[in-house]
Parts: C-alpha cells; sequence; structure tokens
C-alpha cells in the first residue's frame, strides 16, 4: 500500500487499559484504528495486576472477618480454604473481562491483529511479518516486572507468576516496601502463609506521607507480616527437596545482608517494573528512550518522532490505570477530535489494598512544607468501632494537610479499612478546592470511619524545627 494512503489513521501497539482507550474513542470518532496484542485483551490491569490483585485481596480479608465474628457471637468451625477454587474462579473471571475488552474493540470498529508488533519506521509496524502503514502509532505497552541480579534470583517469582501458582506457598518471602510488596505480604498472610517481607528502606511506601509506612508496618505486624527494614537479601539458594516453590526442586533459604538465614517456600520480588520498550524498534525509528527504557514524550505525548506517541506505564510519569486512560483519550481526542482534553498529574487519588487497606489523594505533608511553607495537620488514629468487638487489633490513622494561609485542604490520607473507597470521594472534594472550613461544615454520617475527616478540629503541634 502506498504510504501516502496509509492503512490506518491509528495504530495502538498494546492492548492494555490506555491503549484499548485510545481506539476506542480514536475509532468513535471515525478514524481507521487497529490494536496490536500478543498477550489477554486488557494489559497488565486486568491480567497482572488490579483485577486479580484485588480479588485475593478479597479472599484474603476472610480469615480476619471470621476470627472478628466471633466478638459478635458467632461460634462454630471456621470455613477451609481451598487455593485452586480461588486461583480458577479469578481465571474465569479474567476470561470474562478479556472478552469485555474484545467486544468493545469490535464494536468500536477497531482491527485487532494478534501478534508481537515492532516499529519499522515512522509510520511503519511489523506483526509478525506483515508491514502495516499508520498515519500515527501510539506506543502503549505497559511495564513489566524486575529480578536482581543477586545469586540464586532465578529461583525466585514475581507477581506476574504470583497468580498462577499451583499451590499455595507455606511461608513466603516479599521483597519490597512499594504498594505490590505491601499488598502481596497482606495477600499471602491473610491466607495463612508465613510472610516474611524484606524492604531495603526504613519505611514502606516511601513515596506516601511519611506517617503512612510506619502505622501500616505496624498494622501488618499486628496482622502478623515479619517485616525486616533497612535489610537486602543477598542470595537465595535451595535448601532441600520437600515442597517448594514450583519449578525450583525444594525449599529456599534466603541470605540477608546481615547474615540472617531465612527458610521460606517462594521468595516474591517486588522492587519494581521496567517500562517495556525492548526490541520494539523505537529507538531505530528515531524515538529518543530513556536510560532504563522509558519512551520520552512531551506534554502532547509526542516523541521526537512526531507521528509515533506514547502513553502509559511505558513513558513511566505515573504507574496507574486511571492515569492510562486520561492520557490515552488525550491522544485520540488530540488527533481525531476536538483538542479539548487535559492531563493533570495533580490530585490523582490512589489506594494500596494491603491489610489495612491505604489510600492518599493530593500532596504529602513534606510535599506541602516545602510548596507552601505554612501548612496546618489534622490527624487521628482510633480503634474503629467495629474493632471494639472483633478484636483483631485493628486501627486508622486519618490525616489532612491544610495551607494555613488560604485555608484550601491540600492532602487527604488514610490507612485503615475500605480507605480506598472513603478517599474517592474526598478527592472530587480537593478537585474542587474545598478548604478545611468546608470540611468542617459538612455533616458526618454517624457512626462511621469516614466521618473522622470532617470532625478533626484541633490541628497537631507544629514540628520544633517550623
Amino acid at each position: 500500500m502506498d504510504k501516502s494512503d496509509p492503512e490506518f489513521d491509528l495504530f495502538v501497539i498494546g492492548a492494555g487499559s490506555g491503549g484499548v482507550r485510545a481506539a476506542r474513542w480514536a475509532a468513535q470518532r471515525g478514524a481507521r484504528v487497529a490494536v496490536a496484542e500478543q498477550g489477554p485483551l486488557g494489559g497488565t490491569c486486568v491480567n497482572l495486576g488490579c483485577i486479580p490483585k484485588k480479588l485475593f485481596a478479597y479472599a484474603a480479608h476472610h480469615p480476619g472477618d471470621v476470627a472478628g465474628a466471633r466478638g459478635f457471637g458467632w461460634t462454630g468451625p471456621a470455613p477451609v480454604f481451598d487455593w485452586a477454587t480461588l486461583r480458577n474462579n479469578k481465571n474465569v473471571e479474567i476470561a470474562r473481562l478479556n472478552g469485555v475488552y474484545e467486544r468493545l474493540l469490535v464494536g468500536a470498529g477497531v482491527t485487532i491483529m494478534r501478534g508481537r508488533a515492532r516499529v519499522a519506521g515512522p509510520n511503519e509496524v511489523q506483526v509478525d511479518g506483515r508491514l502495516v502503514h499508520a498515519r500515527h502509532i501510539l506506543v502503549a505497552t505497559g511495564g513489566r516486572a524486575v529480578r536482581p541480579d543477586i545469586p540464586g534470583a532465578g529461583h525466585s517469582i514475581t507477581s506476574d507468576e504470583a497468580f498462577h501458582l499451583e499451590r499455595l506457598p507455606r511461608s513466603v518471602l516479599v521483597v519490597g516496601g512499594g504498594y505490590i510488596a505491601v499488598e502481596f505480604a497482606s495477600i499471602f498472610n491473610g491466607l495463612g502463609v508465613a510472610t516474611t517481607l524484606v524492604h531495603r528502606g526504613e519505611r514502606l511506601l516511601r513515596h506516601f506521607d511519611a506517617e503512612v509506612g510506619p502505622f501500616l508496618a505496624d498494622q501488618m505486624r499486628v496482622h502478623g507480616v515479619d517485616i525486616r527494614l533497612g535489610r537486602q537479601v543477598a542470595a537465595i539458594a535451595i535448601a532441600g527437596s520437600g515442597g517448594g516453590a514450583e519449578g525450583n526442586g525444594g525449599r529456599l533459604v534466603v541470605t540477608l545482608d546481615n547474615g540472617d538465614a531465612i527458610p521460606c517456600d517462594d521468595v516474591l520480588y517486588a522492587t519494581g517494573r521496567l517500562p517495556n520498550t525492548l526490541d520494539l524498534g523505537l529507538e531505530e525509528a528515531g524515538v529518543e528512550l530513556a536510560a532504563h527504557g522509558a519512551v520520552r514524550v512531551d506534554a502532547l505525548f509526542q516523541t521526537r518522532v512526531p507521528s509515533i506517541h506514547a502513553i502509559g506505564d511505558c513513558i513511566d510519569r505515573m504507574q496507574l490505570t486511571p492515569v492510562a486512560l486520561s492520557e490515552g483519550m488525550f491522544v485520540a481526542d488530540r488527533l481525531f477530535g476536538r483538542g479539548e482534553r487535559s492531563v493533570s498529574y495533580d490530585n490523582i487519588p490512589t489506594a494500596v489494598f494491603s491489610h489495612p487497606n491505604v489510600a492518599t489523594v493530593g500532596l504529602t505533608e513534606g510535599e506541602a512544607r516545602e510548596r507552601h511553607g505554612d501548612v496546618r495537620i489534622y490527624r487521628s488514629t482510633f480503634t474503629p468501632l467495629r474493632e471494639q468487638l472483633a478484636r483483631t487489633g485493628g486501627r486508622v490513622l486519618m490525616k489532612l494537610v491544610v495551607d494555613a494561609v488560604t485555608d484550601r485542604v491540600l492532602g487527604v490520607h488514610m490507612v485503615g479499612p475500605e480507605a480506598g473507597e472513603i478517599v474517592q470521594g474526598f478527592a472530587v472534594a480537593l478537585t474542587c478546592g474545598a478548604t478545611k472550613a468546608q470540611f468542617d461544615a459538612t455533616l458526618g454520617i454517624h457512626p462511621t470511619a469516614a466521618e473522622e475527616f470532617v470532625t478533626m478540629r484541633d490541628p497537631v503541634p507544629p514540628p520544633a524545627d517550623t
């Protein structure tokens, strides 16, 4: 086909959340669109991230619910957990969502190409040997899990494999201190697995407000997770032949940098993800990549090759599904719509489905002090009503960060049950520029934990050095 009359107006590489959204929006606005995907439709979020993780997190909550039910008068034997049932039911749900994504694309008129795509030029994509011409190319290939370069690293797994384990380990060591690490440590622990979490830093969730990580660590310890901070894994070795992780031949021993040896059945590395841009032909086509593989784009998500664009985890700005969706809609609207959309990275709410949950929106206390100087902090820690009878040791942290000059609420932070569900509503308030006075004027729903956000009246004393 003549390059001056390309087969497609937009060719999307990757059918994850961002790529699918961009493809659908463009097609609904009359563009001729194709999407190439070598794996299941839906990308990381649907297949190896948000959805299966949340399903596993739900499952891991039930033992605590059963234990707490005794305080409310429920007696009798606890139900028995079956890993295969959870894993297989999860697979059925993921397959259903894969079908939903396919129907959405087909219904919008998008051509789906199954296979690995590689950029062959500014307006050319090769899909398993077939050369396709497109006016615009959108790279939306997401990220990939990585393992460290240490002795025995090949015996470890990542979150990708954790969703498909043939059997539930008796013990697991999770490496990392970010959201994937604390979520999987909570999941395994909740499912009855002896769980150790090793993190090289001194606090979990270091990008969150400084009070969140220590509070979460204390709560995870209450629920039974062995947390080792300030430590690194030096080596992983096979220690025997009985049980153990699939494919490693036996039980493992993890040696830490201080000499401690920890036996376990599985080692799960959750120390980060890298942009999935290996061997995509991007640099050969003139696209600039960062040292760690991220696609460099401008404010319009355009690379230095004008016809090639990129969004989502592969540009490594903010690795969140709603962000990728917003970026995808922006690109589709700019290229084929009215160009009225915008992407803001301010006040992006996010949740961590650890036990307990974490949720946040807006600035941390540290960020607020750096940007605004004089701030007021409101903080409350308490035992929620349910725990008064359940007595499982759960406590809640709630925190507001307020600009002392304008009274505007700059940040909302929570550690506790259903934190994500609660903070989502407050994200609307921050987007609208709500003030602390408006929070105070809002009636709380009683008795809930959420009402604490509108009943905190007295700021905590400022740090001595401010």
